[in-house]
């Protein structure tokens, strides 16, 4: 070990939204929480994302659920299209009966505007936050984690989380896999919302389903900006290239859309696409005293809008899971981690499997053509605003798997 080691009860690899909500869960729960990011300042790239309400759930329990309405929308629906014609297929209404049954609300917000909010969630609880460290592996040296950077200063601590995204150099202590491209890319733009943006549907999600493509628009900051995100079937990433010099694979894919949709291509940034990929899910996260969360964990498809969700149902669990175990009434006891552990990953890790596995499937019906596509929008259709048989298991406060997220499940766990 090495003789600059920086010593923790907690150290959390990678400073995303699983980093920051494992750190912020766990300094809750009165450990001293150090989190290490490679890069040389804390940010977050992308455009919008959807909190539903077990994720917002999660943010209440933190006291940041106002913080997050105050820059967030509340959409008044979610509805999905058919994007060759422009029929609408069916709608959730997501206040009133929606809100009350999943005790929160659902929101959209912008992805650095959610991050703001965790990492200040952080910097007031007293987490420790340390930039510049690139993290090259991770041990267990008794019954301590021990993290090897690359500027050779350890750190060590009593648990390791592996919060280091889809690419995580963590993941091959627990599996020898890599991710699996889903042969989809994604555009996405924020524009500003002015007197000449189109009022229709300014106030929804609006989910546009298209033959190899579909396309997302919803507003952002209290209705200043207007959120746009194309995904089509790429030829050139089936071959291998994750960017691509022009913008004619993006046109071709949406040459047979409504106008509506075309015209939403023009808010889209072309600059740079997003190349979609997931992984096969894993049974086990643990390695000794490290544990992985988030997209290290349980990289997902985006059909759900379920990856930042689920790292705050992550940070949610584990911090259930390590009370009244590793946290006590008589302070803490390290040596109880290894329980933790693995209730947290017993509780997690199918849960989270099958969110993976059906947003493949959900992928897969949004995209269909021919008689596929007769028969998936006979079923859409045939849907009727709250009928909940496809939410409950997703958004219920008691769905399988899913930690309850609420002060009573702490006090029950606390006094097992």
């Amino acid at each position: 070990m090495s003789e600059h080691a920086t010593s923790t009860d907690v150290l959390v690899i990678g400073g995303g939204m699983a980093g920051l909500a494992g750190a912020l869960a766990l300094r809750e729960n009165g450990a001293n929480v150090t989190l290490v990011e490679r890069a040389p300042e804390f940010g977050e790239v992308g455009a919008g994302l959807q909190m539903a309400p077990n994720a917002s759930r999660v943010l209440r329990r933190w006291g940041l659920l106002e913080k997050a309405l105050e820059i967030g929308v509340q959409p008044k629906h979610l509805v999905f299209r058919d994007a060759v014609t422009g029929e609408e297929l069916t709608r959730q209404t997501l206040n009133g009966e929606f809100e009350e049954r999943y005790g929160a609300p659902y929101v959209v917000i912008h992805r650095s505007d959610l991050h703001r909010v965790l990492l200040e969630g952080c910097e007031a609880a007293g987490v420790k936050l340390v930039n510049d460290v690139t993290v090259e592996s991770v041990e267990t040296v008794g019954n301590r984690g021990v993290a090897h950077t690359l500027a050779g200063v350890d750190f060590e601590a009593d648990v390791v989380i592996g919060a280091d995204g889809l690419r995580s150099t963590l993941r091959p202590l627990v599996a020898d896999d890599e991710p699996v491209s889903s042969a989809y890319v994604a555009y996405r733009g924020t524009v500003p919302i002015t007197d000449e943006t189109p009022r229709t549907d300014l106030e929804d999600v609006i989910v546009y389903l298209g033959p190899d493509c579909h396309l997302v628009q919803y507003p952002l900051r209290k209705g200043e900006l207007l959120n746009t995100v194309a995904v089509f079937k790429s030829p050139s990433f089936e071959r291998g290239e994750e960017q691509y010099g022009g913008v004619d694979e993006l046109e071709a894919a949406y040459k047979d859309c409504v106008p509506a949709v075309q015209e939403a291509l023009k808010n889209l940034a072309t600059g740079i696409r997003w190349p979609m990929y997931d992984r096969d899910p894993i049974e086990n996260w643990v390695a000794g005293r490290m544990v992985l969360m988030g997209d290290a964990a349980h990289p997902m498809l985006q059909y759900l809008a379920q990856g930042a969700c689920q790292a705050l149902e992550d940070a949610a669990a584990l911090q259930d899971a390590s009370v009244g175990t590793v946290f006590t009434s008589e302070g803490i006891n390290p040596k109880a981690w290894d329980v933790a552990l693995r209730e947290f990953n017993d509780v997690r890790a199918g849960r989270t499997a099958r969110v993976q596995r059906t947003a493949r499937v959900w992928g897969e019906s949004w995209h269909v053509s021919g008689l596929a596509r007769t028969l998936r929008n006979l079923l859409f259709k045939s849907r009727k605003d709250n009928n909940f048989q496809y939410n409950d298991w997703l958004y219920g406060q008691d769905g399988d798997g899913v930690p309850s997220l609420t002060p009573k499940r702490v006090a029950e766990t606390a006094a097992a």
